[in-house]
């Protein structure tokens, strides 16, 4: 039988394991080094840190992690660890790192010797702490994992006779003494007579140590609807204290269902293609400072509205939401970046190179040493800063660009995809990120990444007269050309096709008597765009030159943001900690009232909301049928409701 579980704690390496890059050797001297040199002269000196990969451990698997090379798809190098040319004048390198002291970033070098095919632009990607990156994937990963609850019981006194023996291995030397009101079977040894009970197992107490079971079911009703706090509380007389740990309950269950319904089997299916669609959602947190922390002496305060992003996928055809992941760290508070930086000197690094170089505050500021270039007055204003964080609510808010890189690459190791296809907007911290984990998928033209690109901005009337101007085009192309019964979709595949004749998503370049693709940013119309976007631009970043213009126009017809948009909407529009800001009475400023003050209860929220959206809210299919995302992704066979959910067995 199953056993109760637990949410996975942040400290656990039992789940995955990243493994520090840096010996003790390393460490003792940074200790050495760190008073005698300058802050640049000691980031210089280890400066090898950039392609340097960190190993971690997932499920009994290694894998290394290193994501700084050229990110540029048009480039010879793209995707291509640093290597150096023996043969070539002067031994150069495949890189060079260049930048400022606080932003570093790579440069592809041109061989003198014709080292293989391609041309070598000179782009500059930006440098990623590969450490960060790693530490970051094992906090999505912990955060979304339950593990079962293994206590250590003690079934005799201490010399009795039969103190080896437990009731599962020698249930003769105990008697059974029933189950108590929480249903935790009672034991008792037929020597020492010592009681014990056990706790029960999933199928037995579903509420093991819940109070208020009864509420439970019209609370995440409640939860779902966009009813807030307050008046919940109010609704079922519950203290928001019960209701924040009815929400991490609801958190735990969710997690459990997927991994009996998600997880297990997208294991054993195998897609041969599948069309991702990723954005960022932006949502504002209430910067709240601790109890005690506050107060009218307390005029010296941080900014009261943080910006915060989810970066969510989903696939496009059947509207499933794979990942919803807030980029903030609940699990890590100032005093482990401060003993971080007391450790491993991170304050004289540069943010490729440090552990903590994905968050907001990635050190602690320390004095000035002998040969520092910064002030004592300086270090205090920054120290001061640091300070100031620890009155606030625990966690530190991340550079999205690290979230979304660990997003995708726990995504690329839970789905099993024979040909990849992206969708996004503009956003250049999910591009770059999609452009190094799914490098070697794009250099074999196994992946393949297209923008989408809509104003949001415009009216709903423009938008509307929009639209009806693209139908009425393309009725108008159907009657020049003098089709008949086809449908608009097909239409739009020939018109397009049509078109990709004398349109080009690239430039080319030659080199040793050669043409070679260069991404020219030409987009191209839409001709079938939805009723609220008016018009849609799509584009494709990666080289789509070996296939023909029907292929293309086919490929540019599955081009649609439609599904990050609505899971968004669902978020906005059921979550009332997550909706948009009001508008106050003065009708001059926006109200925050019911932002949400602490990131760990949005993720509880919206990987709650994700779990009822893909398996128990139905959507309309072209058929006329009623499925569920997960029905549509063919994972499961019927729908779900809230009790299964809930009480699942």
């Amino acid at each position: 039988m199953s056993k109760l579980k637990t949410l996975a704690e942040y400290s656990d390496d039992s789940i995955i394991k990243v493994e520090c890059p840096i010996t003790d050797e390393e460490i003792k001297s940074r200790a050495i080094n760190y008073p005698l040199l300058s802050p640049v002269k000691f980031a210089k000196l280890y400066k090898d840190l950039v392609f340097r990969p960190v190993k971690i451990t997932l499920n009994d698997i290694d894998y290394l992690i290193q994501v700084n090379y050229c990110d540029n798809p048009s480039c010879q190098w793209f995707g291509e660890v640093q290597e150096r040319f023996i043969k070539a004048p002067n031994k150069p390198y495949k890189y060079k790192l260049g930048g400022t002291e606080t932003s570093k970033y790579i440069h592809c070098n041109t061989p003198i010797i014709n080292v293989r095919d391609g041309i070598v632009i000179n782009k500059h990607s930006v440098c990623y702490s590969n450490w960060g990156l790693a530490e970051e994937i094992k906090r999505l990963k912990i955060i979304n994992t339950v593990k079962d609850i293994e206590p250590i019981y003690q079934f005799h006194y201490d010399n009795c006779l039969n103190n080896i023996s437990t009731p599962y291995t020698i249930p003769k030397n105990f008697y059974h003494k029933g189950r108590s009101t929480s249903k935790s079977d009672k034991w008792q040894c037929k020597k020492c007579k010592k009681n014990t009970n056990t706790l029960p197992s999933r199928e037995i107490s579903t509420n093991y140590h819940q109070q208020r079971n009864e509420v439970l079911p019209l609370f995440f009703k409640m939860l779902i609807r966009k009813v807030p706090v307050k008046r919940t509380c109010e609704i079922l007389e519950i203290n928001p204290t019960t209701y924040y740990g009815k929400l991490e309950w609801f958190y735990k269950r969710c997690l459990e269902f997927l991994e009996r319904h998600e997880t297990k089997p997208l294991k054993t299916k195998t897609f041969d293609r599948m069309w991702i669609n990723t954005d960022n959602m932006v949502y504002y947190l209430n910067n709240i400072r601790k109890k005690g922390k506050g107060g009218d002496d307390y005029e010296d305060v941080e900014e009261q509205i943080f910006k915060t992003h989810i970066t969510i996928s989903g696939d496009t055809h059947s509207q499933y939401i794979f990942r919803a992941d807030i980029n903030y760290n609940f699990n890590v508070n100032i005093e482990d970046i401060e003993e971080d930086t007391l450790k491993y000197k991170e304050d004289h690094l540069c943010e490729y190179q440090s552990k903590n170089g994905a968050y907001r505050f990635p050190y602690c500021p320390q004095p000035p040493t002998l040969y520092d270039n910064e002030t004592y007055q300086e270090y205090e204003a920054s120290l001061h800063v640091f300070e100031r964080r620890k009155k606030y609510i625990e966690g530190v808010h991340l550079n999205s660009t690290y979230t979304t890189m660990a997003h995708y690459w726990l995504l690329k190791q839970s789905l099993k995809v024979i040909k990849w296809r992206f969708v996004t907007d503009e956003d250049n911290s999910i591009i770059t990120s999609l452009y190094r984990i799914f490098a070697n998928e794009i250099k074999y033209n196994e992946a393949h990444h297209f923008l989408c690109k809509v104003e949001r901005n415009r009216r709903r009337k423009d938008a509307y007269r929009d639209y009806c101007a693209s139908r009425k085009d393309l009725t108008l192309w159907k009657q020049r050309n003098g089709y008949e019964n086809l449908t608009l979709s097909h239409l739009a595949s020939l018109m397009l096709t049509e078109q990709l004749s004398t349109h080009s998503f690239y430039n080319y370049t030659e080199s040793n008597n050669k043409q070679y693709p260069v991404w020219a940013k030409n987009p191209i119309h839409h001709p079938l765009p939805h009723v609220d976007e008016g018009v849609r631009m799509v584009d494709c970043t990666t080289n789509l030159t070996n296939y023909d213009n029907n292929h293309i126009s086919n490929l540019l017809m599955n081009v649609d943001s439609r599904c990050t948009n609505a899971f968004i909407q669902q978020i906005r529009r059921s979550l009332s900690i997550l909706e948009r800001p009001l508008s106050t009475a003065r009708g001059t400023e926006k109200s925050y009232i019911y932002a949400n003050i602490n990131p760990k209860y949005a993720q509880f929220a919206v990987t709650t909301l994700r779990t009822y959206y893909n398996f128990c809210q139905e959507i309309k299919t072209l058929n006329g049928e009623h499925e569920t995302p997960a029905q549509r992704l063919g994972i499961a066979n019927k729908i779900y409701n809230v009790y299964d959910i809930l009480y699942f067995k």
